[in-house]
């Protein structure tokens, strides 16, 4: 496989667009009364054109058998080695909503689930609280004062917040307090050096006073924090791709992705055909569209099989307004599988399909898991993504004499 510094000295200017259309959680598996899954059940006659008249395959994240997190997903997307690239969770959160980071700030993502009363988690998102219940319960645990460090909440979205610990000496080497399963209990924050013992610590405090706070609370009455990071310097797409990035993303840690890499992100509407309309706006100013649709996920996740379909086919029906800005190259694929026959990520690869005028058409003529696993690409590193949408561009010189 070419390395980021080989591809980057054959990146070459040009005024080609790429548009990248990313549905989250985007793969599927069966649903066992109908043998089909979400892509198969639901209507997509745009996107069925675009496969039909593109190349397909089926894109791996990270590695087989390995599960993908939404942060190494992305980065693989857009080129970046997520086993050489790491960031955690909690500073994507906070570069998603602006925080002001100051060196040495520790940052984690917090969830607010629900406990019974022998302690055991049975609801990891709180029923999927409200921002607006979110934020009171911030201005709540905003309140905890631990001597020798600086606690700062602040709410994401909906069941999900930021906490950000600034002092001195603090250190991101540690494991998550959220086992990511129902029916256990909260995990102690642990150290993962030695020199993040302290921090581990205290971290633990807060986290003892949160749930003191939240007793009575509910659903919302614990929290649980996961994605321990720093703010770690990335190349920019920019300087690696010769490109003028833009990014079209409403959930803050995807926001928080496209501006760690260098994209240009905008604000644009909630609905999804809102988030496709913004893209006209932005067209004649950039060549490189990131566009992200969450509610695959959100809706995998919550193991709504029915929901998934309609969002895909939501999805379908606005792809004409991307169509008809005619940008040389779309790539539509996802950052990970999220089957709500499973209701969490997997480690299936994701559909994928890439149509400019200068592919080779394969025989794929649907868009989905099966027909995806027949086409030319076959199954690929997702880091192959960016020199196949370089090359299809014609933004690539030839490697060698």
């Amino acid at each position: 496989m070419i390395t980021q510094s080989q591809l980057s000295q054959l990146c070459i200017p040009s005024a080609a667009r790429i548009a990248l259309l990313v549905m989250d959680g985007l793969g599927g598996l069966p649903h066992p009364d109908t043998g089909e899954t979400e892509l198969e059940a639901a209507r997509t006659p745009n996107l069925d054109y675009l496969a039909k008249n593109g190349i397909c395959g089926l894109a791996e994240p990270i590695s087989p058998g390995l599960t993908p997190g939404s942060g190494p997903g992305h980065l693989a997307l857009f080129g970046y080695d997520p086993l050489a690239f790491t960031i955690g969770r909690g500073i994507l959160e906070a570069l998603g909503i602006d925080f002001p980071l100051r060196a040495g700030d520790v940052a984690a993502r917090g969830n607010f689930c629900t406990i019974d009363d022998e302690d055991l988690i049975v609801d990891r998102r709180a029923g999927r609280i409200s921002t607006e219940q979110c934020a009171r319960l911030c201005q709540q645990l905003s309140a905890i004062a631990i001597p020798g460090v600086e606690c700062l909440v602040s709410p994401v979205e909906g069941h999900r917040f930021l906490l950000v610990m600034r002092g001195e000496g603090l250190n991101p080497e540690l494991d998550d307090s959220d086992p990511q399963q129902l029916g256990l209990p909260a995990k102690d924050v642990s150290p993962l050096s030695r020199e993040a013992i302290r921090t581990a610590a205290l971290a633990n405090e807060w986290v003892a006073r949160a749930k003191s706070l939240l007793a009575r609370s509910r659903p919302a009455n614990m929290v649980l924090l996961r994605g321990f990071s720093r703010l770690p310097d990335f190349p920019s797409m920019t300087d690696l791709y010769k490109l003028h990035p833009v990014a079209v993303a409403t959930y803050p840690m995807y926001r928080g992705l496209a501006k760690l890499v260098g994209m240009r992100v905008v604000d644009g509407p909630h609905t999804i055909a809102g988030q496709f309309a913004a893209l006209g706006e932005y067209f004649e100013e950039h060549d490189f569209f990131f566009l992200h649709i969450k509610q695959t996920d959100s809706a995998g996740e919550d193991g709504d099989f029915i929901r998934k379909v309609r969002i895909i086919e939501e999805v379908d029906a606005a792809m004409p307004q991307l169509m008809d800005l005619r940008p040389e190259v779309i790539v539509v694929t996802g950052d990970h599988s999220t089957p709500a026959v499973l209701k969490a990520h997997s480690w299936h690869p994701v559909p994928f399909l890439l149509h400019a005028q200068f592919c080779r058409p394969d025989e794929v003529t649907r868009f989905s898991e099966r027909t995806c696993a027949r086409g030319a690409l076959g199954t690929f590193p997702t880091m192959d993504l960016m020199p196949l949408a370089l090359a299809n561009a014609r933004r690539l010189n030839k490697y060698g004499a």
